[in-house]
């Protein structure tokens, strides 16, 4: 997906540098001897590695809708871990570059300013908040494998330690508080959003009405509303919660699915494949049981340059939101021009939704499909694209699948020569 800015990447920028822009009248230059501006990068990093910190928290609130301001959740998890992985490296180099500060001083001088006595507590109030970093920052670093899912978002309530210390640190030191507090409450209050309010007021109960078996180790469940239910857009996704007391693993953990259904439908319809203990369990969830749903989240349809057809490339359990898109234009959706899917899959007995994809195709005129099986073609290339879709490289191309599937098909796409602004993906390898 192309790299752009959104409205929402402009907000944070600004509120990023709101602080900073506020306290520079006070931090003096750059000019002058090292330690002088050697000062001036410890103070300006601390600032910066804040904000980052309290906006880190603020755009994990969630809120369904907001998401899109950023370019969708996947997107905007990326921010999130991103402007907490430069709080960290922010505050450090401010440690690093106060305490070089105070080195022509003299040794001594360097040690006692950062590691002054007890009695000067806000100093050690900065250092309790990179500790509270480091504990739930670690998890996330390549070196200590694939963190637990649920383990990892438990440990993120330490974040809140992290921000208050951190929040209190600049209080005492700071000579305006206004925007600390602004950021300060932005950051903490969608914490207590999240883990809190959330999980109480935005969840719509649906009841499990059927289990339909689409091949091994993958389902589609049925959902109905207990009430209104939420309103979605063609590949969307949303936060499963199963409350089934039956279930092996899973019970009361909300995990992300892309809706399945069109968005007419009555139910909700969404296809889970064995990937981990908890969509295992849900393989043989209790028909009749209670789930919640939060949501609608993503855009990956949002990016529709309508003078374009579209070309559709979906793999393994991604082929979900196409499946989505095939049965609303089954429905009576407007396609908007022409639309081809290619289902990508190791042979007959992986393509999950075959047969309704090939009832749509024949009843559909705006619709075409065209299945590749990998065991007996090997991977999808270029000469079977212009075989079977002569014209895809002036379409509007959406991915979905596999990690590797979907980075193997960017390469051979931008191999084509077609520009970047018209392949969108999607791919949920975030936590």
């Amino acid at each position: 997906m192309p790299l752009r800015p959104r409205y929402g990447d402009l907000l944070l920028i600004v509120l990023l540098l709101l602080p900073l822009v506020v306290a520079l009248p006070r931090l003096g230059g750059l000019g002058g001897p090292p330690e002088l501006w050697l000062t001036w990068v410890g103070r300006v990093t601390g600032i910066l590695g804040l904000a980052m910190m309290l906006l880190a928290a603020a755009v994990s609130i969630r809120l369904p809708g907001t998401d899109r301001w950023f370019g969708g959740l996947a997107r905007l998890w990326r921010l999130h871990h991103w402007l907490g992985f430069g709080a960290f490296i922010l505050v450090m180099v401010h440690a690093l570059a106060l305490g070089l500060a105070a080195v022509p001083t003299s040794l001594e001088a360097a040690v006692a300013t950062l590691f002054p006595p007890p009695a000067q507590g806000a100093i050690w109030l900065g250092w309790l908040a990179w500790l509270a970093m480091v504990i739930f920052l670690a998890p996330t670093f390549d070196f200590f494998g694939q963190p637990h899912y649920q383990r990892w978002k438990r440990l993120h309530l330490v974040s809140a330690a992290a921000l208050l210390l951190g929040l209190w640190h600049a209080f005492l030191l700071a000579g305006e508080t206004a925007l600390w507090w602004l950021l300060g409450i932005a950051g903490l209050g969608a914490i207590v959003w999240r883990k809190l309010v959330s999980p109480r007021v935005s969840r719509h109960p649906y009841r499990v009405e059927a289990v339909e078996p689409l091949a091994r180790g993958v389902v589609e469940l049925v959902l109905r509303p207990e009430g209104d239910g939420i309103r979605y857009e063609t590949g969307q996704f949303v936060y499963l919660t199963p409350l089934d007391e039956r279930l092996a693993a899973g019970r009361g953990e909300e995990h992300p699915y892309t809706i399945a259904s069109a968005p007419s439908d009555s139910r909700l319809r969404i296809g889970i494949k064995d990937l981990g203990d908890a969509s295992h369990a849900l393989q043989t969830v209790t028909p009749g049981s209670r789930v919640l749903i939060e949501g609608p989240y993503g855009e990956f349809f949002g990016r529709r340059f309508p003078e374009r057809d579209m070309l559709w490339l979906g793999g393994g359990i991604g082929i979900t939101p196409f499946v989505g898109g095939a049965r609303g234009l089954a429905s009576g959706a407007s396609a908007e021009g022409h639309v081809h899917l290619f289902y990508l899959a190791n042979g007959p007995d992986r393509a999950y939704y075959q047969e309704e994809l090939e009832r749509i195709a024949e009843a559909e005129a705006a619709f075409a499909f065209t299945q590749h099986y990998s065991r007996e073609r090997g991977r999808l290339d270029e000469a079977f694209l212009r075989e079977h879709c002569p014209d895809f490289t002036e379409r509007e191309i959406y991915v979905c699948g596999p990690p590797a599937m979907n980075a193997y098909l960017q390469r051979l796409l931008a191999g084509q020569g077609i520009p970047a602004s018209r392949i969108h993906s999607e791919v949920f390898d975030f936590l």
